[in-house]
């Protein structure tokens, strides 16, 4: 799935709530905890994490996401 920017970036805990993965902010900090999320191949868990053009964000469910413009 690809996210589109909206400005020159995003955060982690943005992304997850666009995809409907978390319905709330105060919801990130508990599903980084206890999820392994990839970005870009890497395991991240800061969740103000800025994600540009070109990242892709893997989640534990298989879901995968690209940051276009």
């Amino acid at each position: 799935m690809q996210i589109k920017l909206k400005s020159e970036y995003i955060t982690l805990t943005q992304l997850l709530k666009e995809a409907g993965v978390i319905a709330t902010g105060g919801q990130a900090k508990w599903y980084l905890q206890d999820n392994l999320v990839l970005l870009n191949g890497v395991p991240e868990n800061r969740r103000g994490k800025k994600l540009r053009q070109g990242d892709q964000v893997k989640l534990a469910d298989g879901s995968q996401f690209e940051i276009v413009e």
